[in-house]
């Protein structure tokens, strides 16, 4: 994967957190985020703390993340009709301090979209912070409709720092348009990114693209990230 030499992502971060707009793709990312640390060899684990969006979740993915080895800890109300805010105890554990005897685990934390759904993650922040060791990362999609410019993009982003009370350390531009998504498409968003790089200071941690169009692009975008797509849970 083309990350690998230029970000130094395995020996980096123990706790990484995705967090953007509804409809980003933070979730889809995630996944694919944990399962590259798992075939580079790192044990891993991925939190689901997205307890807005009932429709897109990471528990979609159980049953691949399991084959793989990968620890999956989401509420026992994910993928139910049931509107309950609950999130699982482990989760503590996850993002306690190394002294604690967790620092061997790669943690992959899917944080719920905007403000609203970053205020769940208020309660494991001073563990965060404690550990010291953790990257939170801003996923952009200009093609969503209140984030289209990078004034707008930059505006979520403060919002959900605010909600949480933890920063944002880099940004992940996942622009696409779905299944429609061209490399075109992915090449032209690489301005909106760096926009959103310059406003707010924070680095381009990666541009994501799903495999196909991946493979097109190699050798012509800084740090790809080719993406297998999630299907929701409702889907045959």
């Amino acid at each position: 994967m083309s990350i690998m030499h230029s970000t130094g992502h395995c020996a980096a971060a123990s706790v990484t957190l995705f967090a953007g707009h509804y409809g980003s793709g933070k979730t889809n990312v995630a996944v694919n985020y944990a399962r590259w640390l798992r075939r580079a060899g790192e044990e891993v684990a991925v939190a689901d703390l997205d307890i807005v969006n009932p429709y897109f979740r990471t528990k979609d993915s159980a049953k691949a993340l399991a084959e793989e080895g990968i620890r999956l800890v989401v509420s026992d109300y994910a993928n139910t009709n049931v509107d309950f805010p609950a999130l699982p105890k482990e989760i503590y554990s996850l993002v306690a301090p190394p002294e604690a005897g967790n620092s061997s685990t790669r943690v992959v934390i899917d944080v719920g979209g905007d403000d609203r759904g970053a205020l769940a993650l208020g309660r494991y922040v001073d563990d965060i912070r404690a550990g010291g060791n953790y990257e939170m990362l801003a996923v952009l999609n200009a093609n969503r409709p209140l984030t289209r410019t990078p004034q707008d993009a930059v505006e979520v982003i403060r919002e959900i720092e605010v909600a949480c009370r933890l920063p944002f350390t880099g940004l992940v531009n996942n622009t696409n348009l779905g299944q429609k998504t061209t490399p075109e498409d992915v090449i032209a968003s690489l301005p909106y990114a760096g926009a959103v790089a310059a406003a707010t200071g924070l680095p381009i941690r990666f541009t994501c693209a799903a495999a196909p169009v991946a493979a097109v692009l190699e050798g012509r975008v800084e740090n790809l990230f080719p993406l297998d797509i999630q299907r929701l849970y409702y889907m045959t």
